[in-house]
Order: C-alpha cells, then sequence, then structure tokens
C-alpha cells in the first residue's frame, strides 16, 4: 500500500502518518525503488493500534510504551494493566478539573444578570482568577 491507500484505510492523514514516523510512533517503513513509502497489512494494524489507543486518551508516550508492549510477545500483562491504571488515574483526575471548571462557570452564569449593563460577574470572576 502507498501512503494515501494506508491513510483512506486507516483513517489517519498522510501528513500525520509521516508524522507518526518521524517521532518513532512508528517505524520507518520500507521504499520502493522510485523512494514512495511502502505499507504492509503489518503497518495498518499498528496505525489501527494507534487510532483505538488515541480514542481512549493515551498520550503519545504511552501509546510509545503500549506498542512496545503490544510488539513484544513475551510481555507481561502486569506491565499493560499498570499503564491503563495510571492512565485510569489521570484520566479522573480531567474528569474532576473538568467538572470543577462547569461548576465554575454555572455559578458565575446564574449570577450574572445577562441584561442591556455592562457589568458582568463572568468576566470579573476571569479577571481575578478562579
Amino acid at each position: 500500500m502507498n501512503i494515501g491507500q494506508i491513510a483512506k484505510r486507516s483513517g489517519i492523514s498522510a501528513k500525520m502518518i509521516r508524522y507518526y514516523e518521524q517521532t518513532g510512533l512508528i517505524a520507518p517503513v520500507q521504499r520502493s525503488a522510485a523512494g514512495y513509502r511502502v505499507y504492509s497489512d503489518q503497518d495498518l494494524k499498528t496505525l489501527q493500534f494507534i487510532v483505538h489507543a488515541k480514542q481512549l486518551g493515551f498520550a503519545t508516550e504511552q501509546i510509545k510504551a503500549l506498542l512496545g508492549l503490544w510488539l513484544h510477545e513475551h510481555r507481561q500483562s502486569a506491565s499493560v494493566k499498570h499503564l491503563a491504571q495510571q492512565h485510569i488515574q489521570q484520566l479522573k483526575q480531567k474528569i474532576a478539573s473538568l467538572q470543577h471548571m462547569v461548576a465554575v462557570l454555572e455559578q458565575s452564569v446564574a449570577a450574572c444578570a445577562g441584561d442591556e449593563h455592562p457589568q458582568c460577574c463572568i468576566l470579573d470572576q476571569l479577571e481575578q482568577g478562579v
């Protein structure tokens, strides 16, 4: 497959695939005699793995670690579980932070008159910090 074909099949843009290769997220692929990248079915599986990991919110460094474990047939599932547990904790922290933001904004919006006057407690709160 060429880069256009694998981009279409994986749902990842050609630019992003090249970026993944530059950053080491995916290994450099073989090139044709003309210098074009040639991708295999395994490369497609790797890109799909990356897509699925990104959908779950894993960061690039976490995905690199997961890929390393996925490709290492003598891995220990405990290592994978540990990475996933760490990620769950990070997600929970993000959720708590987002819930706090919503609560602060809801409080500001409820206190805002929302009329023709210039005074706005939302802007005041942003000026003062949350």
